[in-house]
């Protein structure tokens, strides 16, 4: 377990804060860890009943270029994963789902980042009409066909990546030796 022995606030921003921190390692040598800390998120899976699943299209400005993508969003404060998966799931694609079932959650960048990703699948969705967010394209299409974009390299984004697989084909099992 490595030791803590200063932190540092490099900066603080509206979603996130950095800090460097000096810790020292079992074996006691010194080091510095540069560490992202984020309020968490959640990304959703919403599938129809024909088996479609609706993905949005986006720039995005750290990697340039744009990416397909499940809905997804960060925790406001005080908010449960539920309750955001309900919201980013209108505010990007404009359904509701009646049903949100958790498949899971994992750590999106652990060595540089503490943020934690709820993942979900929604079914039983009801369109509300909303549009969009601003620069977001609302694409539906077969699972079969975004596992393909998955296989071809179309798809990159890794929450997206771990969120089709598991829904499609569950939530990985422990394996036993």
């Amino acid at each position: 377990m490595e030791k803590t022995l200063h932190s540092e606030m490099i900066y603080s921003g509206r979603r996130l804060r950095l800090h460097r921190d000096d810790v020292e390692l079992p074996n006691g040598t010194r080091t510095v860890r540069e560490v992202i800390f984020h309020p968490g998120s959640v990304a959703i899976v919403p599938v129809t009943k024909e088996g479609d699943v609706f993905l949005v299209k986006q720039f995005r400005y750290p990697v340039g270029t744009e990416l397909y993508e499940i809905p997804a969003g960060t925790l406001e404060k005080g908010e449960s994963p539920e309750h955001c998966a309900a919201r980013e799931l209108n505010e990007e694609v404009g359904l509701i789902a009646r049903k949100i079932e958790k498949l899971g959650r994992f750590y999106v960048s652990p060595g540089i980042m503490n943020e934690e990703m709820h993942l979900f699948r929604a079914t039983n969705l009801i369109k509300t009409g909303r549009e969009p967010e601003e620069g977001l394209t609302v694409e539906r299409i077969r699972l079969s066909q975004a596992v393909d974009k998955i296989k071809k390299g179309e798809i990159i984004d890794a929450k997206t990546i771990c969120g089709i697989f598991w829904a499609v084909w569950g939530m990985p099992q422990k394996e036993t030796y």
